[in-house]
């Protein structure tokens, strides 16, 4: 806590170097960073390759506010649910990934600059990712992410930080705000093309919109690259994490609504993390091909005081590797990824936030591996033929010792074939088609839900998807709908009185829907852009819930942000509308109303180089369920709703010198 203490001073004093105006005198022109557009510009090539869904979500998208979680990056990324639960937990799901899952997330692969996040088990925790260090995220939906080896139901996210050589020089960033929100960030970056390094690091506190939410973290990150000859350049990343945040917990209906401030305080519950993540690159550029080969190692210590206090130490390997070869006939893309790990799983009972007896203690070992591959032919110009697949591989091993001595194992594979079809009648405009399968294999929360595994199955499904995206003039849109067919989803489901767990295999599902975006920039100084989300999520002829809809993620999701003004001085004005709620249980007995949040951000440029913003949220105070962990059976008392944000206003300044 000494070395928190000392980083908050550091922090506090850049601030103060910040607004003061000498600091500024040799400063960039730029009003935002403006760093890696080369590198944004070519992942947005390469999306636009993809015959699905996909976008590039750049720093200057999300400039103007300050960044709490990955919902405030992902606000209006189409398709992407984002729903705060409290600090920077969310939801987050794409086409409904995840959706019995009310801690941490499943069902997505996060990556930072192409590495996984996720344990090898695929277990997954967002708050590693900190979009603050980001020149661009890469989000591909569903079985578009086979580029990043991932065969999952919602597809991956892969956050991508600046390289020295496109991010020189010094900048500095400070954001403060409501509930006693403090963060400072500063980078550094120097080198060309053959040789280049950049650092970051950040700290931030934040007391929190309710009550036992304090949050506080330091952030390193840095990657070193180097050109080893003319064909050889290789990469080096490092990144180092320490979170503390208390946890205020699930609440009933009423208090959500009445009382959002409120938080629980039994057990002083609380998720600390401290991570190391190091990672290699290695590019041989052979002309019109390339081929990418890495390793990485993760390693991270979670204390999570909740019902018991959860003290797991891990530690994940892996390598890679990938081959693309481009040409105006044909193209493919061929690689492949291995992860594994270890998990020294310990269980305390809980005497207020502190270990008191062992009462669990197993060693959790998991193994990841996936093969993959696609071509892409064009038979004739502006029309491209796709067709792929992916092998995966997974085994997950719990050697318990307390409080019984049980072994017990599970093996997993599957291949998930995919086609497409991709026609470009202009070069601004393109139609897509794809038909794919995802398989999902559950983690060790699925699995070791009671002494010996649950006999949890792998999740499969089959999704259609036709979209088009393009731009006609000052028009920008990009849509898809999607239809997917899901068979053993894993929910939260009774099987029986006796068995004391909380995640099975449903039979069949069924989710459907619409990610939408749109853009109008008429002129250079106003710009309208919409998001709408329509996700139809069911059970088929089920045994026990029929064909009732699915609960948390609501029909129909709308965001949209008008921006007034130029670089000098501009003004966005902003909503998000739920119509109508989600259901809150399996039975549909329960549905949370909706709600309109109304917020505005605003920019100014003080000099070349140096620029303030404002960022104020729910304005008008709205109290509402924003989240919601899903359950069996609703009752009045039943502890698992989570509020909308509260009315808060943050600000900053940033400067590139």
């Amino acid at each position: 806590m000494k070395f928190l203490s000392i980083l908050r001073a550091s922090a506090a004093c850049s601030f103060c170097a910040i607004i003061t105006p000498a600091a500024a005198e040799d400063a960039a022109d730029s009003t935002i960073i403006v760093i890696g557009r080369a590198a944004a510009d070519q992942a947005e090539v390469t999306a636009q390759k993809t015959a699905g869904g996909t976008d590039i979500v750049s720093h200057e998208d999300y400039a103007d506010k300050t960044v709490v979680s990955l919902r405030d990056t992902l606000a209006f990324s189409p398709g992407v649910y984002t729903q705060p639960r409290f600090g920077q937990e969310i939801r987050i799901s794409i086409r409904g990934s995840g959706l019995s899952r009310g801690f941490h997330m499943r069902g997505l692969t996060l990556l930072q600059d192409g590495i996984p996040i996720n344990l090898a088990d695929d277990n997954g925790d967002f708050q590693e990712l900190e979009p603050i260090f980001f020149d661009h995220l890469e989000v591909y939906r569903g079985a578009n992410a086979l580029r990043f080896g991932s065969g999952t139901l919602g597809g991956a996210v892969n956050g991508v930080t600046p390289s020295g050589d496109n991010a020189a020089g010094l900048y500095l960033r400070a954001d403060v705000g409501s509930f006693d929100f403090y963060r400072g960030l500063a980078s550094f970056g120097l080198g060309d093309e053959d040789a280049n390094a950049w650092v970051a690091m950040s700290a931030d506190s934040h007391k929190g919109d309710r009550q036992h939410a304090r949050r506080d973290s330091i952030r390193f990150n840095g990657n070193v690259g180097l050109r080893v000859s003319d064909i050889i350049f290789t990469r080096f990343y490092g990144s180092m994490t320490t979170l503390d945040q208390e946890l205020p917990g699930a609440m009933s209906r009423a208090t959500a609504l009445t009382a959002p401030r409120s938080g629980n305080f039994t057990g002083d519950q609380a998720r600390d993390i401290n991570s190391m993540r190091f990672q290699n690159r290695t590019r041989f550029d052979l002309g019109n091909s390339y081929l990418d080969v890495g390793a990485f190692l993760n390693s991270k210590e979670l204390y999570h005081p909740i019902f018991q206090v959860v003290d797991q130490v891990s530690m994940d390997r892996g390598v890679y590797a990938r081959y693309d070869r481009a040409g105006d006939v044909w193209s493919v893309t061929l690689g492949g990824e291995s992860r594994w790990g270890n998990i020294d799983a310990k269980r305390f009972v809980n005497l207020n936030g502190k270990r008191g007896a062992l009462t669990f203690d197993a060693d959790q070992t998991a193994r990841t591996t996936n093969i993959y591959g696609e071509i892409r032919v064009s038979p004739i110009e502006n029309l491209t033929l796709i067709a792929g697949g992916i092998y995966a591989d997974g085994f997950r091993k719990q050697s318990q010792i307390v409080p019984t001595t049980v072994t017990a194992q599970a093996s997993f594979d599957a291949v998930s074939p995919k086609i497409g079809v991709l026609w470009e009648p202009t070069t601004e405009i393109q139609f897509f088609a794809n038909h794919s399968k995802s398989a999902e294999f559950p983690t060790f929360v699925e699995l070791a839900q009671i002494a010996a595994f649950v006999p949890v199955r792998e999740q499969t499904a089959w999704t259609t998807e036709l979209g088009t995206r393009g731009t006609l003039g000052w028009v920008s849109w990009d849509v898809a709908v999607y239809h997917a067919n899901l068979k053993r989803e894993m929910l939260q489901f009774t099987v029986g009185r006796d068995i004391p767990a909380a995640t099975f295999n449903a039979d069949k599902t069924r989710h459907q829907g619409v990610e939408a975006a749109f853009c109008a920039t008429p002129t250079n100084w106003l710009r309208f852009r919409q998001i709408w989300q329509y996700s139809d999520f069911r059970f088929v002829e089920d045994a026990q819930y029929g064909n009732r809809r699915l609960p948390v993620v609501p029909v129909h999701v709308l965001r949209s942000e008008l921006r007034l003004g130029g670089d000098d001085l501009h003004i966005s004005p902003n909503v998000e509308w739920v119509p109508q709620g989600a259901w809150a249980d399996y039975r549909n007995t329960t549905r949370n109303a909706g709600y309109t949040l109304w917020g505005v951000s605003a920019g100014a440029r003080i000099k070349q180089g140096v620029d303030i913003f404002v960022d104020a949220r729910n304005l008008t105070g709205e109290k509402a369920i924003g989240d919601v962990s899903a359950a069996i059976l609703a009752t009045p008392a039943s502890a698992m709703y989570y509020p909308v944000e509260r009315r808060a206003i943050y600000g900053g300044v940033r400067m590139r010198f």
